[in-house]
């Protein structure tokens, strides 16, 4: 079955039992690794470790010895309860391994969890976990987390007292952290307030996160695209800091535009538009470009890419030019562009 977000979530949180197995695939290692963990635990329990009910294999090693899978999801433990079976970085090179487990899984067999990088929709190992009744296959991308994931993270790590001023900070740094670093910062804040019963502060937050956050240049893109001028100039500082070339970032926003100029020109509509692209774009950032590309339009669209253009002509005619004012305007003037 492909699952939604919210089924997801459902799934790892209380996973069915006696289910065949799980694929869980996202281009962000991290991501993958945080579901896959809390899937695992929740699926074995505290325990597991310790008992031995959890079996780890690298995908590379089922090419030459195909039975291991196999022998993995059939043996049977010393201590009771359910099991587990970890395949890691699994490619369609291991499909014919994987779908042979799947076949011949019985109740009572052990979960097979399986990571890989993002697979297509045509990929053999996508389409059988995707197609079999009692698998799940889960895509994990690489998005912000969102005000459901955030509050259930604070709710781990024991924060439950939160200002609200506190909780717009940590919203804004769940928007620039991975959510592996985020996590960090939670278990660092629930350890800072240990034995303080007020509420977290804008001070203890802080207090307690990084001197500095990275952005990513297709944050600011996407930032741009989405008309949210309030958001420019904090994300700007911070590629400043990092030592981000405007020059690179005019180029990146240039082609994100003309990427959604030739969507928003195609015949057939936008939709069809994102369809044709190469490389295709899935998930969350196709739904984001097609969103961008209609709310756009094609006139409009013209528009900033001339403005890119010639943006990106004066960075590079003078080295006196202040770049970074300049680009910053130019991006300002992109996202009210876009409010018309």
């Amino acid at each position: 079955m492909k699952l939604n977000k919210a089924d997801a979530n459902a799934w790892i949180a209380t996973p069915p039992p006696d289910r065949p197995g799980t694929l869980i695939h996202g281009d962000d290692a991290m991501r993958v690794a945080l579901k896959r963990q809390e899937l695992i635990a929740n699926l074995t329990g505290p325990d597991a470790e310790e008992e031995m009910r959890i079996t780890r294999l690298q995908a590379a090693d089922l090419s030459g010895d195909k039975a291991a899978l196999a022998d993995a999801v059939k043996a049977q433990g010393f201590f009771p309860g359910p099991r587990a079976v970890l395949v890691e970085d699994a490619t369609n090179n291991q499909a014919k391994v994987v779908l042979a487990a799947l076949d011949d899984w019985r109740p009572g067999d052990a979960h097979m969890v399986v990571t890989a990088k993002a697979q297509k929709p045509s990929s053999a190992l996508r389409k059988a976990f995707e197609s079999h009744k009692a698998t799940a296959c889960i895509g994990v991308y690489d998005e912000p987390m969102s005000r459901a994931d955030i509050a259930e993270a604070l709710s781990k790590a024991g924060l439950t007292r939160v200002d609200p001023d506190a909780q717009a900070a940590l919203n804004d740094l769940a928007a620039a952290l991975d959510p592996g670093d985020f996590r960090q910062l939670l278990d660092k804040l629930s350890l800072y307030k240990s034995g303080d019963e007020t509420a977290l502060s804008p001070q203890d937050v802080a207090a307690c996160a990084p001197a500095s956050t990275e952005a990513d240049p297709d944050e600011i893109v996407a930032i741009v695209a989405d008309n949210r001028v309030e958001r420019i100039g904090p994300v700007m500082a911070r590629l400043w800091s990092q030592g981000a070339q405007p020059v690179a970032l005019c180029i990146a926003a240039q082609r994100h535009f003309r990427t959604l100029l030739t969507a928003a020109a195609d015949p057939g509509g936008p939709g069809a538009g994102i369809g044709r692209l190469r490389p295709p774009v899935y998930g969350p950032r196709r739904d984001a470009m097609l969103r961008q590309a209609q709310h756009w339009g094609t006139p409009r669209l013209e528009q900033a890419v001339h403005l890119l253009t010639d943006t990106d002509l004066a960075l590079r005619s003078s080295a006196r030019a202040p770049a970074a004012a300049l680009l910053e305007r130019a991006f300002i003037r992109l996202a009210m562009m876009g409010k018309r």
